[in-house]
């Protein structure tokens, strides 16, 4: 039996084949090979055409199947993590009426706000443990206000994840970790929140029909089995964000384990079983994959927008050509420090950490004489490290203190200079894994079906791939300093 797991992100759909007996990953692959588009029609929005999704997944698992390693008519089970916060809305045909509305959009930040000022009196923050901020219940609020004639169309809003299930299985559902994220789940009601659906005056009916997190989500569709080449029999058993499902992936499900990825964002997720919060919202608070009523399991996001992407364009306007590896072999030549240069990562959309203001990112300190393109390549992956540090000091404000982080050897954690520079940084051991987040989607729709029995049984197969000690850190913690402070300087320039 086999499992397929995938994993629909910013700038690709990866998906994987796992053997559902020995655990092992069959073949991997993604579509588009470049970055999928982002549409930014004005400035601090951020768009995907979620058509295009789908038809990148048919692209992807058809170049699997054309690998012959396996049958795909032995698929039985189907999982997928995806880009969290997003909005999709439908009609009653099940097409979407606009673009998907992204993560890192940020044009709704001021009606989450101005909700976050009624609502907060009535201890919005306890109960829900977030601000609405640009979360995707206030892009749906936004959509209701300035495209009215969209909104009065539209037949059920959903999570991109929930978008391609429903083009798999022609159900539309989703669960409360999905709905979490988007800020629409009560955890001291244990419902859906009736309070921020009235403020914002959405109907319940748009809301998708709820299920648990491993559960089966639909069938496929018979067409759909025919087009991909796999059984008629198979489901979708598991749906998750990106960041509980990276986090699944890498068996971080309990209290006091901590997850990280340095994708196009960045995050570190910790996990509690109390119904944490930060009073100022810099961090995010959803529930987990195996969070339940009475045993609560709560992951605490911290998100950097501009991690990967930062790197990416530094390479694209750079690089002349040279690919990743490359690059990261000429920037562990330079000395920690860059000489110098000191990058600012904050390129991409407002960020929730310095409480929805945007900086913008920022090159400094740069010396036409001195300094290379390996000099700005090696100051971007350390100022991505520097900007996890920031992060991370806020969960430690917010009582989280974690020993170890694990990590996927994937993105920016295949670059040594990153690996070493966000162990310095933080001062925290980082252990990496040859998983990600299409393997875990995968795992997770075996824990779905039911095809393995528990967590110990799904996760027999993971690989550790090494484990990275902080190295320097008196150095770095200098760096930082430095670093944070012309951080601060930027941030008091804006209102």
């Amino acid at each position: 039996m086999l499992l397929l797991g995938i994993d629909l992100g910013t700038s690709s759909i990866k998906v994987s084949i796992i053997d559902a007996g020995s655990k092992k990953r069959i073949v991997s692959k993604q579509y588009p090979e470049t970055e999928a588009e982002i549409l930014s029609v004005q400035q601090g929005w951020a768009e995907q055409d979620p058509k295009t999704w789908w038809s990148y997944t048919k692209t992807a698992l058809a170049k699997a199947n054309a690998t012959g390693l396996y049958d795909p008519k032995d698929i039985k089970a189907i999982g997928i993590a995806y880009q969290m916060h997003g909005l999709v809305v439908v009609d009653q045909e099940q097409q979407p009426l606009r673009d998907a509305i992204i993560w890192c959009d940020s044009r709704a930040v001021d009606i989450g706000d101005e909700a976050m000022e009624v609502l907060q009196a009535k201890g919005f923050l306890a109960s829900h443990l977030n601000s609405p901020g640009n979360f995707t219940a206030s892009k749906l609020a936004w959509v209701r206000k300035h495209e009215p004639a969209t909104y009065a169309r539209i037949y059920k809003f959903m999570l991109p994840g929930d978008y391609l299930a429903m083009c798999l299985t022609g159900e539309i559902n989703s669960n409360s970790s999905s709905l979490s994220e988007g800020v629409l789940w009560d955890f001291q009601q244990h419902a859906l929140s009736d309070t921020l659906l009235n403020h914002y005056e959405i109907d319940k009916s748009l809301v998708p029909d709820l299920l648990p997190v491993f559960s089966t989500y639909g069938t496929i569709l018979p067409q759909v089995a025919d087009e991909l080449g796999i059984a008629r029999d198979a489901v979708v058993s598991y749906k998750a964000g990106d960041q509980p499902n990276n986090a699944l992936s890498l068996n971080v499900f309990e209290p006091g384990e901590v997850a990280a990825t340095a994708g196009t964002s960045g995050v570190i997720y910790a996990v509690t079983d109390q119904l944490l919060y930060d009073a100022h919202s810099r961090v995010n608070s959803f529930a987990h994959v195996n969070h339940q009523t009475g045993k609560p399991n709560i992951g605490v996001l911290l998100c950097i927008n501009g991690t990967g992407i930062q790197n990416s364009w530094i390479k694209r306007m750079t690089a002349n050509g040279l690919d990743y590896p490359q690059i990261n072999e000429q920037a562990a030549h330079i000395p920690i420090g860059a000489a110098g240069v000191r990058v600012l990562p904050f390129g991409n959309g407002a960020e929730r950490m310095f409480r929805n203001k945007t900086v913008h990112a920022h090159i400094e300190q740069l010396d036409f004489v001195r300094h290379t393109e390996a000099h700005l390549w090696r100051a971007a992956q350390e100022g991505i490290a520097f900007a996890f540090r920031y992060g991370l000091d806020i969960l430690r404000e917010n009582g989280l203190h974690p020993q170890v982080i694990k990590a996927g050897h994937a993105n920016l954690f295949l670059s040594k200079v990153f690996q070493q520079s966000f162990a310095g940084a933080t001062n925290v051991p980082v252990e990496l894994y040859d998983n990600d987040g299409s393997v875990g989607a995968a795992l997770g729709a075996g824990l779905g079906a039911g095809v393995f029995t528990d967590r110990k049984e799904a996760f027999s197969g993971m690989q550790h791939y090494a484990t990275i000690e902080p190295t320097e850190t008196a150095l770095y913690d200098s760096l930082y300093a430095d670093w944070k402070q012309s951080l601060e300087r930027k941030l008091s320039t804006i209102s």
